[in-house]
């Protein structure tokens, strides 16, 4: 009976868990204790559990026992296996529960209440102060300011700052890659990215919504565009009568209606 767990003889100390063996108790002992007995023989780090022992040691060894039944890929460790399952399942239990979008793994469900929901920026932009929720954000805002160029063309001298460049490059200029076509209006991209935020607008999908106010939006890049409305900050200047405006896009239209008024050509 479940009752006998907790009246047997065999209870830590240290927390009062019962277990149903010495040898389980034992082993839970180690995680009060720190005790790792368990060695590899190949670079000497130290486990816990047997298990765990075993685990890490497919490393050295390159034996993968758990294959994929759809595409024959194999894994060292069964969790490995589940995650890669959901790529062919399209399985998604991990949901945001802020905006109900849903993922496959936690890992990206974490990062995405961090980039999303999150007004915590602790990354610092030495050059020019701005703030970043990610190390990952900063070190590509970085290359703004650095003028780096990582990613190069295996057919010509191109360089380019972002992978999705060198992507779009290779298959403008060397017919290299997949185009991926929208199914609704075959308009072609070259990246998922860009396809899934087109798609959202055919099915009136809004899933970034305004932390000050309830308005949602298809991108983050609108979300984005949409905030300072918020903050009554305008630091877009018109050159030629200096109003200034919040948005970007709004000083360039009027830009261009006041460079007909004043006579000059269209920009």
């Amino acid at each position: 009976m479940h009752r006998n767990i907790h009246t047997s003889k065999y209870k830590c100390t240290e927390c009062s868990k019962c277990c149903q063996s010495s040898s389980k108790l034992a082993r839970h002992r180690r995680s009060h204790s720190g005790e790792k007995p368990f060695e590899c023989t190949f670079c000497n780090k130290r486990f816990k559990m047997a298990g765990h022992l075993a685990t890490h040691s497919r490393i050295h060894s390159g034996e993968k026992p758990y294959k994929c039944h759809v595409c024959d890929k194999a894994f060292s460790e069964s969790g490995h296996l589940n995650n890669h399952v959901r790529l062919h399942t399209g399985n998604k239990p991990y949901k945001c529960s802020l905006c109900n979008k849903s993922f496959s793994y936690s890992s990206s469900l974490q990062q995405h209440k961090q980039r999303i929901h999150s007004n915590r920026r602790p990354y610092y932009c030495p050059y020019c102060g701005k703030l970043f929720k990610t190390n990952t954000e900063l070190q590509l805002h970085v290359r703004v300011h650095t003028g780096a160029k990582p990613y190069s063309c295996r057919h010509c001298s191109e360089r380019f700052t972002w992978r999705d460049q060198l992507k779009t490059h290779l298959l403008k200029s060397h017919n290299e890659g997949i185009w991926l076509t929208c199914r609704i209006c075959q308009k072609k991209f070259s990246h998922s990215g860009s396809l899934k935020d087109h798609l959202r607008r055919h099915e009136n999908v809004k899933p970034y919504v305004c932390s000050e106010c309830p308005k949602r939006f298809c991108t983050a890049a609108e979300v984005k565009q949409h905030q300072p409305t918020h903050l009554n900050y305008k630091r877009f200047c018109c050159g030629l009568c200096n109003k200034y405006f919040a948005r970007r896009y709004t000083v360039k239209k009027h830009f261009k209606r006041c460079s007909d008024i004043v006579g000059f050509s269209d920009v």
